[in-house]
Parts: structure tokens; sequence; C-alpha cells
């Protein structure tokens, strides 16, 4: 093979590339945050609440779970317009994001909060505490311990496959890495650093949740 490696024109773009890493950053940790407060109210509603709300739920989990990302992305950036709901490349991204996480995060709050016993929900409501501090001490707390590192693996896979939403021009890394490509023509140096980055994000990721657990559920245990 009588290839030569050129890095220099790609590390010429290196601000773009940081701006694209930054903004993929900012899209996955908000839509992590806000899909697991979706998870938590789906997740609730599923094991808890009356039968409308529970088929309404398990139709919107049974919608992402068999649908493609691409096709949900495009459904919200180009679909919404229709109705009248112009969003933004990066808010469109945001909630296709939100929209898609959520589902995945409901059904494995799920598992967790069905994995608790109902001996120690009938022994929080026999020392006197409020269903909503059963639900908050005793239930789910230690439904998320247990199903944490199934979510945050969960939340990493929502990471990488943020790069589909190039497909909509939200600049983000992969969409990025595409306009350097188109300028440059070294599409191999090009992915070579753009796969080194999102190992790099992946295990940053992976970091941050090692720390929040230590911080949430290990350091609480050791107490």
């Amino acid at each position: 093979m009588d290839y030569t490696f050129q890095f220099g024109p790609v590390f010429a773009s290196a601000d773009m590339l940081l701006d694209g890493a930054l903004l993929t950053i900012r899209l996955s940790a908000m839509a992590m945050v806000i899909g697991l407060v979706v998870g938590v109210l789906c997740a609730l509603g599923k094991t808890s609440g009356p039968r409308p709300v529970r088929w309404l739920i398990n139709a919107y989990i049974e919608i992402v779970r068999n649908t493609p990302f691409l096709v949900q992305i495009f459904l919200i950036f180009f679909g919404l317009p229709a109705a009248g709901i112009r969003l933004s490349p990066d808010m469109a991204a945001l909630v296709a994001m939100v929209f898609n996480v959520g589902a995945y995060a409901a059904e494995i709050i799920r598992a967790g909060i069905e994995s608790i016993q109902k001996g120690q929900i009938e022994a929080g409501m026999a020392l006197g505490m409020k269903p909503l501090q059963v639900f908050r001490y005793i239930v789910l707390k230690p439904a998320l311990r247990t199903v944490y590192p199934a979510l945050t693996s969960q939340f990493i896979l929502l990471m990488l496959s943020s790069s589909v939403v190039s497909a909509i021009s939200a600049e983000e890394l992969t969409s990025i890495a595409n306009n350097i490509q188109s300028q440059t023509f070294r599409a191999f140096e090009v992915y070579i650093v753009v796969t080194g980055l999102y190992l790099l994000l992946s295990l940053m990721f992976s970091a941050v949740f090692a720390g929040i657990y230590r911080l949430a559920f290990a350091y609480a245990t050791d107490r």
C-alpha cells in the first residue's frame, strides 16, 4: 500500500474539531440529565400508574425501541414543521436524543424498581414515611444503584449515537469531521483523529460516572 499519512491539514482544523467535541459533550450531557428524569417518570408511571398511563408509556417505549434513531431525528426535524413547530438543528438533536434515551432509561429503571422487595416498602410505610419519601429513599435510590452500570452504558451509547445528528446539520463532532474531510480530502486521517476523540469522550464520561457512583452510592454504603 502506497499511502502517505498527512495529519497536518487535520490538525490545522483542531479548533473546529474542539468546537464539535464540545457540542457533542453539551448535547450528550443535557440529554442524559433530561433523559434520566423522563426515564424515572416513565418507570414510575409504568409500575404504579393507571392503565391509560401505562398504555401510553408502553406505546412510547415500543415506538422508540422498534424504529431507527435516524428516523426519529428526521421525524422531529423535518416532520414537526408540518405541525408548525420549527426547531434549530441543535435543539432538534437534543429533543431526539432525549426522546430516544428516555425510553431505554425507563425500561432500565423499571427493572431496578421491580427488584425492590415489597417488604421494604411496607416497612417504610409502617415507620410513618410519606409515599414520596418511600419512593425516594427506599425505592428509587436502591433501584438506581442496582441498574447504574446498565444505565451509564446506555448513556455512553447515546453519546456515541449522537454522531447520527450530523444528518440534520447539527455541528457536532462528526458533522465537523465531514466538513473537514470534504475540504482536505484526507478522509483516513480525519476519521482516525475523530475515532480517537470519541474514545477519549467515552473514557471521560466513564470516569465522571464512576465518580458519581462513589459519591452517590458507594460512599453512602461505606458510612
